[in-house]
């Protein structure tokens, strides 16, 4: 009975136990708390900056009845358009600070744990649940579509411009005569809430932002949960791929629906790489019926499938089983008798959703809706301006050549890749990574936010310092180079070479705290004076 008191009663003279509160206490006092808020302080800046310089609607009566419209104009406008930038800087610098605590350089050592980081990630995207969309305008397009549907319209044969309203009011004019390019249970979430909000932007912009949240919440399970199998540090993935200022500023505040798709693939990944091979290629389907592009992982999991299956039959002769199901059949057979499975359980989750939807696949030829988009952060779109640049042809008469020819660049990678990364688990995933970095770059658009889609799974990976610096570069500058309305910085000089400076300054932070050398790097050394004795 003594020793089972002794277990519960403090010994006299010890510390009582540390509330939760005093724990809370501490993490704020910490390095990492310290970061914690940096990062909140900014993500509150680009909220409220967000009401006169985000992407807002055409008309705003709350802002006007708060008397609050001089935000959108002139000086107003200007304040607010700083607020978001230093508010995004903070972000970032929050980071890097993180990064640097996380992995134990610049003079630290690693101190912040999985479940820090997680709490950071809800402080963090707080605020932004709140904000006008940022960056962006696709959740006007995401509402408009429910409308759609939920007024008795097919999305996948009419744009938004066939229901006029508010909602339509606010789509970005490219986009307006566009057909839904997104899977069915994307179109049923959005008429879910547009049945529920009716044509509230304010509402359904903040469902919308609600219903993305379990996307990040199985990003935060899945990418640390990865790295048993490739090899990473759990804190560092997460750090890197969901805390990361591109994934949360652009996925959660510019509420694009790669935030549900990017946490499904996850989620599906880690379910087969732990033999749940049907639970996953279901889960991996219905992140299809969001955005297509989870697609692409589908024939590299048929790999995983057939490398646990030769295990468990080798296992099987190994333990002395003569039977039948310990046979290893033809390469061939097995192939085709798993990809055969996993084909059947993806049509049917898929076709399921179509009909609850009451769609066909017409949303497969509207994935070339993306072609309006142009910019410099496709490599068609860069090699059309080159030609230009030597040529008098204009861009319009080179730009369909250069996504053709990128386009079949783009087959073959991906044709190569799957062969080629079929030996292992490792290698089938660093393929679907791989398979997703071609599609950023060969597509005939990309957007900064589509990044988030093979950094997820690079973060599962064991990564050096260096290429971790590079990575933190790159996700700056993506993060940098639009506008907070939506626009495209990349034909600004300006804006690109402050963008380009913000991310190597980002890059070299990672390693040491100051890096531009602004503090002082001298050290007073106070020499004590002797004074002698009088005699």
């Amino acid at each position: 009975m003594t020793e089972t008191l002794s277990t519960v009663t403090p010994a006299a003279g010890s510390a009582p136990p540390r509330g939760r509160m005093r724990v809370a206490a501490d993490f704020v006092r910490s390095p990492e708390g310290h970061a914690a808020l940096l990062g909140l302080a900014g993500a509150v800046m680009i909220t409220f900056g967000g009401f006169g310089a985000g992407s807002v609607r055409k008309r705003d009566p709350l802002l006007e009845a708060a008397h609050l419209s001089w935000l959108r104009f002139g000086h107003g406008y200007a304040l607010s358009t700083i607020l978001i930038w230093i508010g995004v800087l903070l972000m970032i610098t929050a980071w890097v600070r993180l990064g640097r605590l996380t992995l134990g350089t610049g003079g630290v050592r690693s101190s912040v744990t999985l479940n820090e980081l997680r709490a950071i990630v809800g402080i963090w995207i707080f605020p932004l649940l709140f904000a006008v969309p940022m960056f962006s305008r696709d959740a006007y397009s995401y509402l408009a579509q429910g409308a759609l549907l939920r007024d008795g319209f097919d999305p996948y044969q009419v744009g938004p411009v066939a229901n006029p309203g508010v909602l339509l009011d606010n789509v970005s004019p490219v986009w307006t005569t566009t057909t839904a390019p997104y899977g069915p249970i994307f179109l049923l979430l959005g008429r879910a809430i547009t049945m529920l909000t009716g044509d509230n932007v304010v509402a359904g912009t903040i469902a919308l932002r609600l219903v993305m949240l379990p996307g990040l919440a199985l990003m935060m399970w899945a990418v640390p949960y990865l790295t048993k199998h490739l090899g990473g540090k759990p804190t560092v993935a997460l750090w890197l791929a969901v805390l990361n200022p591109l994934v949360l500023i652009h996925l959660i505040g510019g509420v694009h629906n790669e935030m549900l798709m990017v946490g499904l693939l996850c989620a599906a990944i880690a379910l087969v790489l732990e033999r749940h091979h049907v639970a996953g290629i279901v889960v991996v389907a219905i992140g299809v019926a969001i955005k297509a592009t989870a697609g692409v992982a589908l024939p590299f999991l048929v790999w995983i499938w057939m490398i646990h299956e030769r295990e468990r039959r080798a296992a099987q002769r190994a333990a002395g089983d003569d039977s039948e199901s310990a046979e290893l059949p033809h390469p061939t057979l097995m192939f085709a008798k798993i990809a055969g499975l996993g084909l059947a359980v993806f049509a049917a989750v898929f076709v399921a959703a179509s009909a609850l939807a009451g769609v066909g696949i017409g949303w497969l030829t509207a994935l070339s809706g993306s072609k309006k988009i142009i910019n410099w952060l496709s490599l068609p779109t860069v090699m059309a301006h080159a030609l230009t640049w030597v040529s008098p042809l204009q861009i319009g008469q080179v730009l369909d050549i250069t996504r053709l020819l990128c386009m079949l660049a783009l087959v073959a990678v991906l044709a190569w890749t799957w062969w080629r990364f079929k030996d292992s688990e490792r290698e089938a995933v660093a393929g679907i990574m791989i398979a997703f970095v071609a599609i950023v770059i060969l597509s005939p658009a990309a957007l900064p936010w589509y990044y988030s889609w093979p950094l997820a799974l690079a973060a599962g990976f064991a990564l050096s310092l260096g290429t971790l610096q590079v990575l933190v570069g790159l996700c700056t500058w993506l993060m940098l180079v639009f506008q907070p309305d939506g626009s495209i910085g990349l034909y600004n000089f300006w804006h690109v070479a402050l963008a380009v400076f913000a991310a190597v300054v980002a890059a070299l932070s990672l390693r040491t705290v100051d890096p531009l050398r602004l503090r002082s790097t001298r050290t007073a050394v106070t020499t004590p004076t002797v004074v002698p004795a009088h005699t």
